[in-house]
């Protein structure tokens, strides 16, 4: 392992060693980046003198612009699409699940502006220097899952426009778009998602009154298994908790002097208006799909999101074919704080990783996922459910853990961290409890899994893909008592 003091080395410019011409090139590259307002900052933590930022309603617009849109919907219309659910059991679900799984993304916001801390770097102060590399990794390859699954869904909803565009050229506009906003940073971000959600908004209205005398559900379901309700609800927490991995990373230069009360409901707010009505907007027009033929046919049986709005939009003439461009091209609104989390994750990993800039890792992520979403896009439902459902196994894992060292250890008290420790391994928890409780939920998530490619005891017993609520519920029962062995054993 690197020298930890090699992270703080990576976001300044300054050294007493004479420079390589890399070292150079990057130095005088990070200062005229900076010059022209582009983030150059590194994965050390924010000073509370340098969190100055007051608008602390961008906190609700940065959550509401990334949820309200196509994967969002996409979400929605898994339920009657791909689990065989009525439209009454999918509204009933994802309003009880989205009021619960909010929750935790926007507890997890309120750390940003508290500790000035990416949500990694909040990792080491419960998984240690070492085990915190686990939950860095995995969070590298579930923001690149979001971004493919973003990138096809916006694809397919751009070449459904027209007969000169395919699902290919489409994912490499969405992506090219998102790469943009996320190579000048945080405040840019802040920025785009105040406005972001215009397009989705207008065109979610248009489609409620073109469409809304066809809501009906054709046919009428049978009723539905438990195992589906269950995989269904798992699927849309998924969607949701898997956020928390990167709420801290948009509050890191907002005042500390916020009240964690305001900051949990503007993201809360931000999270559940947005989702409750993507998701149930995506379930209804899913469940009536079938009665409209035009409808099924640009659905392709489940396969094509994109193309079941073109086609309740097209109904309109050429206005709806300029709407479904515009929700399309809002697509980077959920993709840019993915790849911006991306790339201080991939930081996080190793102090090698923190040299690197940060925006040289938005064209790595660029370069995977452009072609791995061209590639996924053949069978949409099959990725989307597989990506979705991974990312929530240990996402909710991680938000366990994290929340009751919080709570237990650190006792809800702030002050109880120490921004200096995060790149002194000897100074933070050794990580065996978090590491230990993480294998320990893996062991029950494991056999309650339900995927295409897997299907454990549990879960084929009839119970359905219950994996994130029983890894849930076991880490935060097993990882207080691991930790309190830790904390005799090393002090820490």
């Amino acid at each position: 392992m690197g020298a930890p003091e090699d992270e703080k080395a990576s976001s300044t410019s300054d050294s007493v060693l004479p420079q390589t011409s890399v070292q150079k090139w990057y130095t005088s590259t990070t200062e005229f980046l900076s010059h022209w307002g582009i983030e150059t900052n590194g994965i050390n933590p924010i000073l509370p003198e340098d969190r100055t930022d007051t608008k602390l309603y961008q906190m609700f617009f940065v959550w509401f612009s990334a949820n309200i849109n196509i994967l969002t919907f996409g979400t929605g219309s898994a339920g009657p699409a791909f689990f065989g659910l009525g439209l009454r059991d999918s509204f009933l679900i994802i309003l009880v699940v989205d009021l619960i799984s909010c929750v935790i993304p926007a507890y997890f916001a309120v750390f940003g502006p508290k500790l000035g801390m990416r949500s990694m770097v909040l990792a080491r102060y419960s998984w240690g220097y070492f085990g915190s590399i686990l939950p860095s990794a995995f969070t590298v390859f579930s923001m690149q899952g979001f971004m493919i699954l973003n990138c096809i869904i916006g694809g397919q909803t751009l070449a459904s426009v027209s007969s000169h565009l395919d699902d290919t050229l489409g994912i490499v506009i969405i992506g090219v778009l998102s790469l943009i906003v996320t190579f000048f940073g945080y405040r840019v971000i802040h920025w785009y998602e105040t406005v972001a959600w215009i397009p989705s908004v207008i065109t979610f209205i248009v489609m409620l009154g073109l469409g809304g005398k066809h809501l009906t559900e054709a046919p009428v379901p049978p009723p539905p298994t438990a195992a589906a309700v269950l995989s269904f609800a798992t699927t849309t927490a998924s969607s949701v908790i898997s956020w928390c991995m990167m709420t801290p990373d948009y509050g890191v230069y907002h005042t500390n002097k916020a009240s964690s009360t305001r900051i949990f409901l503007y993201s809360y707010a931000g999270f559940f208006t947005a989702s409750l009505a993507a998701h149930m907007l995506g379930a209804a027009f899913a469940a009536a799909a079938p009665g409209v033929p035009s409808w099924e046919a640009g659905f392709d049986g489940g396969n094509n999101v994109g193309g079941l709005i073109q086609a309740v939009l097209s109904s309109s003439g050429g206005f709806g074919n300029f709407l479904t461009v515009l929700v399309a091209l809002s697509i980077p609104s959920a993709c840019a704080p993915t790849m911006y989390t991306f790339a201080s994750s991939f930081m996080t990993i190793h102090a090698w990783f923190a040299r690197v800039p940060r925006y040289v890792y938005t064209f790595i992520s660029e370069a995977i996922l452009i072609p791995v979403a061209i590639v996924g896009a053949k069978h949409f439902y099959t990725t989307f459910v597989d990506i979705l459902s991974v990312i929530g196994y240990w996402s909710t894992v991680f938000a366990a853990i994290v929340i009751v060292e919080h709570l237990v250890f650190r006792k809800n008290d702030w002050a109880r961290y120490d921004l200096a420790q995060y790149c002194r391994p000897r100074e933070l928890p050794l990580g065996v409890a978090a590491t230990l409780a993480f294998l320990c939920a893996c062991g029950i998530i494991i056999p309650s899994m339900s995927q295409a490619w897997y299907v454990g005891p549990i879960a084929n017993a009839g119970t359905g893909d219950i994996g994130i609520i029983v890894g849930f519920v076991l880490a935060c029962m097993v990882y207080p008592a691991f930790r309190a062995v830790e904390l005799a054993v090393s002090r820490k």
